[in-house]
């Protein structure tokens, strides 16, 4: 795709396979995408549209057989811990959390944030991803003025604690009324920004970190203000123990947030590995969108009961989660783990093999229509349909990674690798070609992010060993 984005109003992207992700399943084999402004006019056969349209076109792009899909939709991410990659590999929980990221997160400032959401944004972007989650940080300021700039979408939230042991001393210094209202500011600066592209939510970090008040006030906020909720919930085993002490009910925190009546259509759970079929039916019912996050539940967390999940109905999307969890931020990577782990999961708790849990078109609905419904947008994105927004992914299968192209659809959660992504489209307008970002210097970031990560590791005191003999 050598022609560069000009101040057309009409585009037609044209000669492509493209997969809609809309309600019927379609998939054009030769199919044709008419974007005017930022938003999708038509979608059908090639001979059909270019006969309509093409008279109207400012720009008119022969993809030659590439694939066409929804923008990813990542719904976890942790934007802000991209500058500490590698600080805390392989160390157990609690060194993870007390020695490595508290100190971190809270020694960064605003403009370590927006540099690191850069950082993050690039790698998102040529993942395919046009749209993610924000699953809280110190600075949502810095992240805001990042998106705008990158041009990509997402729902961004604080990262919010009035309780808990071990929290640095400016953060346990926070109370609950303080806590609030550093959102309902946040939510009226930022919310519905960068062209509509920005949405503010409510953020919970965890429930060891949130007291019963702050978890009502943060439920009633949200459904004045009309946003989401972005929470991690029942991530490892300990802390269903925790809650069971501290809250006296018999299993965990699903128990305990469906006794207070937290659990809502608007928040979005983060993990939910430790949970039992009774909480699944207590988030099925109350449509709590669940973040699945591979990478991370398997390096720290455990396996998911994502197929039970997935058949009580709930709406179960992927997360990358951050980088100090993960290491990788490709959705991409995630959709082929999701399908693996899932799989092998099956003989871990039945004892045989199902090499038929979560087939590749579930996969890829849990990267695209079901990230948006996790994000409360999928009115507008999420699948390629008339007169929704126009955020959009062009993949390129003719490369070593996934030729013979026996199956479409399976080869793009199991063969397709980030490097098959050529162009991101989002809000009407081209923040990717030919593998370029457009609208950042990527090795000024990357210059950036090296000078920033450095000075934030060395004010927390952070000290990462060497694993082998330097000399």
């Amino acid at each position: 795709m050598s022609d560069r984005q000009t101040n057309s109003t009409v585009t037609i992207l044209h000669n492509a396979v493209i997969v809609t992700v809309d309600p019927d399943g379609r998939v054009f084999r030769n199919g044709a995408v008419v974007i005017e402004h930022d938003s999708i006019r038509a979608v059908g056969q090639s001979s059909a549209i270019l006969h309509q349209f093409s008279a109207k076109a400012h720009q008119l792009l022969d993809l030659n057989g590439q694939i066409i899909l929804p923008g990813f939709i990542n719904t976890h991410v942790h934007t802000s811990q991209q500058l500490a990659r590698g600080i805390a590999d392989d160390v157990d929980l609690m060194t993870w959390l007390h020695e490595r990221i508290w100190p971190y997160e809270s020694n960064m400032t605003e403009e370590d944030s927006y540099i690191s959401t850069l950082l993050c944004g690039i790698e998102l972007i040529h993942s395919g991803v046009t749209c993610f989650a924000e699953a809280g940080g110190q600075h949502v300021s810095g992240m805001a003025r990042a998106v705008e700039l990158l041009g990509i979408r997402a729902c961004l939230a604080e990262s919010i604690m009035d309780s808990g042991d071990g929290l640095p001393t400016t953060w346990a210094a926070r109370s609950t009324d303080d806590c609030i209202q550093s959102q309902k500011e946040l939510y009226k600066k930022h919310h519905n920004t960068g062209d509509g592209r920005i949405r503010v939510w409510l953020g919970i970090r965890q429930i060891m970190n949130a007291t019963d008040g702050l978890l009502l006030a943060t439920r009633d906020i949200a459904k004045e203000l009309k946003t989401g909720i972005h929470m991690h919930v029942a991530e490892i085993a300990y802390e269903n123990q925790f809650v069971t002490d501290t809250r006296k009910v018999n299993h965990g925190t699903v128990t305990h947030l469906e006794q207070i009546d937290f659990l809502h259509n608007n928040l979005l759970a983060a993990h939910t590995v430790w949970v039992n079929d009774s909480e699944i039916d207590c988030l099925s019912r109350a449509e709590v969108k669940v973040s699945h996050c591979p990478a991370a539940a398997m390096r720290m967390l455990g396996f998911a009961p994502i197929r039970e999940m997935i058949g009580a109905g709930i709406c179960v999307s992927l997360g990358t989660d951050g980088a100090p969890s993960n290491n990788r931020m490709s959705l991409v990577d995630e959709m082929y783990l999701a399908s693996l782990i899932n799989k092998g999961r099956e003989v871990y708790t039945n004892g045989t093999t199902d090499p038929t849990a979560l087939p590749s078109e579930t996969v890829l609905k849990m990267a695209t229509i079901n990230g948006a419904k996790s994000a409360l947008w999928d009115n507008e994105i999420g699948s390629l349909e008339v007169g929704k927004k126009a955020d959009l992914v062009v993949i390129n299968p003719s490369t070593w990674t996934m030729i013979p192209l026996h199956d479409c659809i399976s080869s793009l959660v199991y063969s397709m690798r980030t490097e098959n992504i050529v162009s991101v489209m989002c809000n009407g307008k081209w923040i990717m070609q030919d593998k370029k970002i457009l609208n950042v210097d990527e090795e000024h970031v990357i210059s950036m992010a090296k000078q920033a990560s450095a000075e934030i590791v060395k004010r927390a005191g952070i000290k990462i060993p060497d694993r082998m003999n330097f000399v």
